[in-house]
C-alpha cells in the first residue's frame, strides 16, 4: 500500500513503541514514535500524520485526553486506541468518542494493520 503521511505511534512503553514501529517500517509505512501524547503535541509532525496509535493509559495525558485535544484543535486524526487494560466500556467510548479501532494488547499484528490501512484510507477519503 503506498503510504500517504506519517504514522505517529505514542505510548510510553518502549518495548510497545519498538515492536509496532518494526512491524509497520517492515510493511512500508512511514513511523515516528513518541515516549508521550505531549511529546506527540510538541513536535512539528502533527499537519503531516496520516493516522495516531495511542496507548489509552500513559502516565500524563492518556490516549483519550490526547484524542480530545486533537478534536478540540480542529485537528481530525484517525486514531487507534490500543490498551493493556482493555474494558468494554472504554471500547464503546473510544468508538462513540470517534476513534477509529480499540485493541487489547498483545493484539494479533493483522488486526493492527487492518486498522491502520482502513484508517489512512478513510483519511484520504476525507471520512473521519
Amino acid at each position: 500500500m503506498p503510504n500517504k503521511g506519517l504514522i505517529a505511534i505514542v505510548d510510553d512503553d518502549s518495548s510497545v513503541r519498538e515492536g509496532v514501529t518494526d512491524l509497520l517500517n517492515s510493511m512500508g509505512f512511514v513511523t515516528e514514535t513518541f515516549e508521550s501524547a505531549e511529546a506527540f503535541l510538541a513536535s512539528s509532525l502533527l499537519a503531516i500524520t496520516a493516522c495516531l496509535i495511542t496507548d489509552g493509559r500513559m502516565s500524563g495525558m492518556t490516549g483519550f485526553e490526547l484524542h480530545h485535544h486533537l478534536l478540540a484543535s480542529g485537528r481530525r486524526i484517525p486514531t487507534i486506541l490500543i490498551t493493556a487494560f482493555p474494558e468494554e466500556a472504554d471500547r464503546a467510548r473510544a468508538l462513540h468518542e470517534g476513534m477509529f479501532c480499540y485493541l487489547p494488547k498483545p493484539f494479533n499484528d493483522g488486526d493492527l494493520l487492518e486498522c491502520l490501512r482502513s484508517a489512512i484510507a478513510s483519511n484520504q477519503r476525507g471520512v473521519h
